[in-house]
């Protein structure tokens, strides 16, 4: 029942297209016979593309071009969002100390569910128009926003500015970078994805470091003002780098192009396990600087802590993508998911010391790292390249909603971030994320079997 297959030269890769109303199970066993292969379940074959999804271009310079514009894309919003926790820290200490922990806790959460959030909005005009102009748009509405939360005062205006402006601005550049980068290549898929996501790595480097040091000098204004020029001149290369390869024609979206994918059992599976991930993921880059500071870690590592942690995710974004290609996407994305549970639950929960947090940031952020750059490839191993970005809208606007859920959550199993224990918060985290795990693996499951030696 299979409408054909193409392979690629040399690789040794089969990838299987299905008629769209055919059943995705027929791709998976017709595909499992073949030996060594990487399962993928196209839909469909509506999309802005003629050519059949399995055909890529040579990975050339162009493409490699796109990864560099969308490396830098990713430095300034997914970067940006990975420093939430030196906002957490200096807001309670600050503007806002009047205020709760869970509730300054919704400023970055709200900043995280926005970037994801707008997915179903960009990856549509993505689809339809390609990515020039929701890159420009998305790149004014970013610097924009944070201007203006460098002139904030009041929790309102930082919900505006920081929580719903910027991060709408960032959603739009991230996901026309990802998308972008995923329609040019095929055999070093994660690979590229896991460079591209890299940038926000070292962004959660050099972005905390930065306000930390520039705070004290210029004042909290003037640190948000540098890093809003420094994302604007990144963003003036992202704008000028990245292109897509297909070829863009306006199209009608209708809401069902967003809903229809969870029908599909491997893209419910996969959703279901990125949400519950996703849930507990940002909870240690929001609270590791408190719970230091709560069990009396050198006043002079904790600043440093979230730097660390995003330090270690270059490797994790990188190292892991190189591997996926090579062994699998899913397997690799299981084994990081449940090191990263683990970890969690093995060092974080006894963490009470300098050395501790430090291992704990390096395995955390390594590990947290992989299932940020593995996740785009997976989805667009599941997926038809040619609705990849409303596909990739609606896992990401779903994965959102856990995203603000999460820290609200475990600022309310904080009732006293310097005096309580977060014993209570740190269980959450490892749990859901464990049971994230899990869910890969049934998801893996339903793709090709639990047989450990096949390549999904």
């Amino acid at each position: 029942m299979v409408m054909g297959t193409s392979q690629e030269e040399n690789t040794g890769e089969v990838e299987t297209t299905i008629p769209p109303n055919q059943p995705s199970d027929v791709s998976v066993s017709s595909s499992l016979k073949k030996g060594s292969e990487d399962v993928s379940l196209p839909p469909n074959e509506n999309g802005p593309e003629s050519a059949p999804p399995a055909m890529h271009p040579q990975e050339g310079m162009r493409a490699w071009t796109v990864v560099a514009g969308a490396y830098c894309a990713l430095f300034v919003s997914f970067g940006w969002i990975n420093c939430i926790g030196v906002f957490q820290d200096y807001y309670q200490l600050h503007q806002l100390k009047n205020l709760s922990p869970s509730t300054v806790s919704w400023i970055p959460s709200l900043e995280s569910f926005m970037m994801l959030a707008g997915g179903p909005i960009f990856g549509g005009l993505f689809d339809s128009y390609g990515p020039r102009w929701p890159l420009l748009i998305g790149s004014l509405l970013h610097v924009f926003g944070l201007m203006m939360a460098s002139i904030s005062s009041e929790y309102y205006q930082f919900i505006l500015s920081q929580g719903i402006c910027s991060p709408l601005g960032a959603s739009a550049v991230f996901f026309v970078a990802t998308t972008s980068v995923a329609t040019w290549f095929q055999k070093h898929r994660a690979l590229a994805l896991g460079i591209t996501a890299s940038g926000s790595s070292l962004a959660g480097v050099i972005f905390p470091i930065m306000v930390e040091r520039l705070i004290p000098r210029v004042g909290f204004g003037w640190a948000m003002r540098i890093c809003a020029f420094l994302m604007l001149f990144l963003l003036v290369i992202a704008n000028l780098t990245i292109r897509s390869r297909l070829h863009h024609h306006p199209r009608p979206i209708h809401v069902m192009d967003f809903i229809r994918p969870l029908g599909e059992g491997a893209f419910a599976l996969t959703v279901t396990a990125a949400f519950l991930t996703f849930w507990g993921m940002f909870l240690p880059f929001t609270f590791v600087i408190l719970q230091a500071e709560r069990y009396n870690v050198s006043a002079e590592l904790v600043p440093y802590l979230i730097p660390i942690l995003n330090a270690a995710s270059i490797l994790g974004r990188t190292l892991p993508g190189y591997v996926a290609d090579r062994i699998g996407r899913f397997n690799t994305m299981i084994v990081m998911s449940g090191f990263t549970a683990v970890v969690v639950l093995a060092l974080w929960v006894p963490s009470r010391t300098s050395a501790t947090s430090i291992i704990f940031s390096i395995l955390y952020g390594f590990g947290s790292g992989a299932f940020i750059s593995l996740s785009p490839a997976v989805v667009a191993q599941i997926s038809d390249i040619r609705q990849l970005g409303i596909r990739s809208g609606t896992f990401f606007a779903v994965v959102s909603v856990a995203a603000l859920t999460g820290n609200p959550i475990g600022g309310a199993l904080l009732p006293n971030a310097q005096t309580g224990s977060y014993l209570r918060l740190q269980l959450f985290t490892g749990i859901v994320m464990l049971a994230g795990s899990m869910f890969f693996i049934l998801a893996r499951g339903y793709i090709a079997g639990f047989n450990p030696r096949k390549k999904v």
